[in-house]
Order: structure tokens, then sequence, then C-alpha cells
């Protein structure tokens, strides 16, 4: 990927392959912001990934909360419809959510992207099991202080969960910056595109640049990877502590 980039268009055809280029270009980089509005792909996929993690850990984390140390008729049963939920197909739901969306007036929005991270049954579940390790003892003195439950989950169980959080941000972030199939259904407007309708956008129906496609697919892998390495060691740390059943 990273060669093909730097290719020029005759070159990446050439046979036998040039690992290394013989005349290494930077036009396909240069192509890719003037011929494409590439750099309002890259905002529109940060501002929409960054929602969208801090909407998902924050309703997720309030109801791994309250199935971990709450008590409230139907809770086990509740949290099993939660699981089931992970059974059901994404493509399943696309023509309901669209319906919903659309009732609301809300299509082709940085909303009707975001909103369905309100409900993601899996973040519900890493949570829930990290927080059912935390022992109930800081509830209780927390109470004898006075504290509501909304400052018992916000002072105690979002920093002793810190942790799973991050590793949880992590994999959100991800999911929804190379989220293809639900922007493509929502959003319409070229000035709306995310980075994957972008790059899915370069690929033509008789003719594809394919070193412009590269650079393009290389910048997009550019935040994930500097995520990762900043917070791999608590991704590692969130992962090996979310795996265990309190």
């Amino acid at each position: 990927m990273l060669s093909t980039s730097f290719k020029s268009r005759a070159s990446v055809m050439a046979i036998p392959v040039e690992w290394i280029p013989k005349e290494p270009t930077v036009d396909s980089y240069i192509k890719i912001f003037t011929q494409f509005p590439f750099g309002k792909a890259i905002l529109n996929s940060a501002i929409i990934s960054v929602l969208y993690t801090i909407v998902s850990v924050i309703s997720a984390s309030m109801a791994a909360f309250a199935f971990a140390k709450l008590n409230f008729r139907g809770k086990n049963l509740i949290f099993k419809l939660y699981l089931a939920a992970l059974m059901i197909p994404v493509q399943v739901t696309l023509i309901p959510l669209f319906l919903i969306m659309n009732g609301l007036g809300i299509t082709n929005t940085y909303a009707s992207v975001i909103i369905p991270s309100l409900f993601r049954a899996f973040a519900i579940f890493m949570l829930a099991q990290q927080m059912k390790m935390i022992p109930n003892d800081y509830i209780y003195a927390a109470k004898i202080d006075g504290a509501s439950y909304f400052g018992i989950w916000r002072r105690i169980m979002l920093p002793l969960s810190a942790p799973t959080i991050a590793t949880l941000s992590i994999i959100t972030f991800m999911d929804s910056w190379n989220d293809y199939l639900w922007p493509l259904v929502m959003l319409t407007s070229s000035d709306k595109l995310t980075i994957p309708l972008a790059l899915g956008q370069l690929s033509g129906q008789f003719k594809s640049d394919f070193s412009v496609h590269m650079a393009g697919s290389l910048i997009s892998m550019i935040p994930i990877i500097i995520i990762y390495i900043i917070a791999q060691k608590y991704m590692k740390d969130g992962l090996s502590l979310g795996g265990i059943k309190g």
C-alpha cells in the first residue's frame, strides 16, 4: 500500500512489480486533496467518530452500572435481552432505523449516524462485567456520605473502570471511523461524506487510480495507528479485566 501510493499510474501496472518505486512521486497525495474534498471527509469522520464514542461510552456505562450494581425487577431478563441483541445482524436493522430517522427528519445529518450509539449491547456487556468486579463497599461508603446514584457512577464506577473504558473507546472509535454501510444509508450530501464513503467514490465504474486510492487509505489509517500506540497499554489491561466474570 505504501509503495503503491508513491507510484505513478503507469508504474502501478508495471510487470515485474516494483516493490520500491524507481521514480517515487507524491502526486497521488496532491490529487486526493485537490481533486476531491478529502479534507472535509476527514473532518466529518473525526466529528462523527468522536461524538459516537463519547455518546456510546456514556450511555453504555450508565446501563452497565444499573445492571451490575442496582437491584430492580426484571434486571436479569432485560440484560439477557440486551445480550440477545448481539445475535441480530446489523443489516436486519437498517430499514427500521432508516424509517425512524426519516420520521424524525434527521436523515443526512451527523445525528442520524450518531444516535444508534445510544444502544450498543457489546459495550454494555463489557462494562457490566468490569463493574461487577468492583466491591460494593465503595458504593455503601458513598451512600453514607450522601452520594446519589449519579455521583456514584461518575466518581467511583467510571474511574475504577478506566482501563475497560479506554479499551471500549478505542474499539468504538475504530468501528465508527471505518464504518461504511450505515453512513452510506444516512448521508447523501457530498459535503458530509466520511472517509470510507470518500474512498468508495475514488473507485470508478470504468477506471480506478490505485495509487490515489492507496494514498487515501494510508491517510485514513494514521489516526487509528496513533490512538492505538498511545492507548495500547490501557487496551491490553482493559481486555484482560473485561473478560473476567465477576
